[in-house]
């Protein structure tokens, strides 16, 4: 079995550990009917269409 020659310093494995914690944009689509961004599979908040029809009434 393989073993380190070396001890892992407090920056290398906290600096590997780090990049779990990035947060990435939101991903974003158009809505096909009124063209407003809006994210994927949720409810347009601009016109209310979801899934080719009126989902939600919006004012």
């Amino acid at each position: 079995m393989a073993v380190p020659k070396k001890k892992t310093s407090k920056a290398k494995s906290r600096s590997r550990k780090a990049s779990a914690w990035r947060l990435d944009r939101p991903a974003r689509s158009v809505c096909p009917r009124c063209d407003s961004v809006k994210r994927p599979h949720v409810v347009c908040g601009n016109c209310g269409w979801y899934g080719g029809r009126v989902a939600v009434e919006v004012d």
